[in-house]
């Protein structure tokens, strides 16, 4: 009788299954677990690699430090340089990008003959790679064959050939000059979908009031697509602070470590050099900065509600 009497688990697992609450909860569990072994193990890891020294060609040492690799991050000269091109590369790029980004989104909010062609040269570039962006730029600015020396001679602008790439002095603005190209896409479509999303009545309205393009623009246009705005510029923010790709794909960090930034240098220390602690250190200082960041931001664009407009 005892062999026909279902189990005390069996019973508790048909509860769940046979409840709300337990399908969501068998629902979410395999990404419960994805996420704790691929996203906060190796997060929870790292944090404890950037107490250790711990080198990847030395694994017998492996052992508590302090401190010492945030120590020593901050005495290194390489780090302080791609501390400060960090904020150019950030600040520059996002100001560029959502400038132009902007431009190009209200030119194709309108309409005009060959948009659909010129809408596809401006978002394809959003459908590549980072790295094989930095691959293409790589070959536009060679100082032999590339296409932006060429045209810069046979406009009489320069006299002669300029090293963009192997030029310190050039390299870091060559670099950034391609994730501008790269980020424009972005803006452009996330805007246009935003100004797309703008009733007209409100520019009927504005019309009647006497309000010409400048005014609506201002007072139409951007307060109702500001939620976008505040979004995109904060993921693209960070996105840009956090993605070495064309960087790599460009100068690898070089010459002479001149255009490393914060995320090219963790990985440069982790590829040549095997220091997962000083690359771990780097990384929590970057977790950090990130989050200071975002608090700002929104801190300083609470005022602006979503769909208040």
């Amino acid at each position: 009788m005892k062999d026909d009497q279902p189990s005390i688990i069996g019973r508790v697992q048909a509860s769940y299954r046979n409840s709300p609450r337990g399908f969501i909860f068998f629902s979410l569990l395999p990404t419960v677990v994805l996420m704790l072994v691929f996203t906060y193990y190796p997060f929870l890891r790292g944090i404890v690699m950037a107490f250790q020294n711990y080198q990847l060609f030395d694994l017998t040492d492996v052992h508590f430090i302090g401190f010492d690799n945030f120590t020593n991050m901050f005495e290194d000269l390489k780090f302080k340089h791609a501390s400060i091109n960090s904020i150019y590369w950030v600040f520059i790029s996002l100001i560029s990008q959502f400038t132009i980004g902007m431009t190009v989104a209200l030119l194709l909010n309108k309409r005009f003959r060959g948009r659909g062609i010129f809408q596809g040269f401006v978002f394809y570039p959003w459908a590549l790679s980072g790295f094989l962006i930095g691959l293409i730029w790589k070959w536009m600015f060679n100082s032999q064959i590339g296409v932006i020396n060429d045209l810069l001679l046979r406009t009489g602008i320069i006299q002669e050939r300029i090293g963009f790439l192997s030029d310190p002095n050039w390299a870091m603005a060559s670099v950034i000059v391609a994730n501008i190209w790269y980020g424009i896409a972005f803006f452009a479509i996330m805007l246009l979908a935003a100004l797309q999303s703008v009733p007209s009545e409100l520019y009927e309205a504005g019309s009647m009031d006497g309000a010409n393009g400048a005014r609506k623009l201002v007072n139409i246009t951007l307060p109702y697509i500001m939620p976008t705005v505040i979004t995109t510029t904060l993921l693209r923010a960070i996105w840009i602070f956090n993605d070495p790709s064309i960087i790599y794909g460009l100068t690898n960090g070089g010459p002479a470590g001149s255009t490393h930034i914060l995320s090219s240098l963790m990985l440069d220390k982790i590829m040549y050099g095997g220091d997962y602690g000083a690359a771990s250190a780097i990384g929590i200082l970057m977790i950090g900065i990130l989050m200071l960041y975002t608090i700002f931001y929104l801190t300083v664009t609470r005022s602006e509600k979503m769909g208040d407009f």
